[in-house]
């Protein structure tokens, strides 16, 4: 094969190397595009309902803002929201202290360490109505405890460990451990190792499973469904509220659509400081 030949053969693959670089990008735009369109299209479109004048029609109309104005005036759900709120803190203090003992301890580990990740993350795959079934029957039947908010708290914290988790470990699995080994060289005591070297390089992940905890504790609704008791959270509510027979506009369009704001733009920041702090 002469130079000529064998470089005209190369040219030639490279240009169909680059051809076939060039379908697979606008397959995963394509692609990309329609999953967020899915994702995001029906949170799109319950907010343009809405502000519509007829928003059980199911297409928008002339638009206004008296839903918004009508779920201001009925303060029903003022207390589920309390309640969510209450037990959404709890949950999110938990999640940050335990996702910080977890989380810093399990990349050190030399043995053991895939079983226990594995263990963590095992609610991810367990359906949301087995878990509160099994809370149910295990704490109400075996250990006769009244259901209730801390029931609630118990079983959301189950829910959003695992993603607390998870945000802790993208930014303790890049903690250089030799900077407390120099400290501890220099005299340092424990305590002032954790909170001079690793508080400061841990806090973004702290502060996204805190995040995760109150997102996912506030928005939670299959596994609330059994443990709730007599106490109401504002899932709960505006389930309650859908599956009645009055049409509460107002509760159901607009207060879920504020909902929807809320969990995403704490989802972003959350993905915005694991971002920052993989960055750095």
């Amino acid at each position: 094969m002469t130079a000529a030949t064998f470089d005209n053969f190369a040219h030639r693959a490279a240009r169909r190397e680059a051809r076939l670089i060039g379908i697979a990008i606008w397959l995963t735009l394509i692609a990309g595009f329609g999953i967020t369109t899915l994702i995001y299209a029906p949170v799109v479109w319950l907010g343009v309902l809405s502000i519509s004048s007829d928003p059980l029609a199911g297409l928008p109309g002339s638009f206004t803002l008296g839903w918004y104005y009508g779920l201001f005036t009925d303060t029903r759900w003022l207390h589920p929201l309390i309640v969510s709120l209450e037990i959404a803190v709890a949950v999110s203090t938990l999640c940050m202290i335990s996702a910080t003992l977890v989380g810093r301890v399990l990349p050190r580990l030399k043995r053991g360490r895939a079983p226990l990740l594995a263990a963590f993350l095992l609610p991810l795959v367990v359906p949301g109505i087995v878990v509160g079934i099994d809370v149910f029957i295990y704490y109400k039947m075996f250990l006769t405890l009244k259901m209730g908010i801390w029931s609630l708290i118990l079983v959301h914290f189950i829910w959003a460990f695992p993603f607390a988790l998870i945000g802790m470990l993208v930014v303790s699995s890049r903690f250089d451990v030799r900077l407390l080994e120099a400290a501890a060289d220099l005299g340092a005591s424990p305590w002032r190792r954790f909170w001079d070297i690793e508080r400061p390089l841990l806090t973004s992940g702290v502060v996204t499973a805190g995040m995760f905890g109150f997102l996912l504790s506030l928005t939670e609704l299959p596994r609330s469904i059994f443990v709730a008791g007599h106490t109401q959270t504002l899932p709960l509510f505006t389930w309650a509220e859908t599956m009645s027979r009055g049409s509460h506009v107002s509760l159901i369009y607009c207060l879920n659509t504020i909902i929807a704001i809320v969990s995403i733009a704490l989802s972003v920041l959350s993905v915005w400081l694991l971002g920052r702090r993989v960055k750095s």
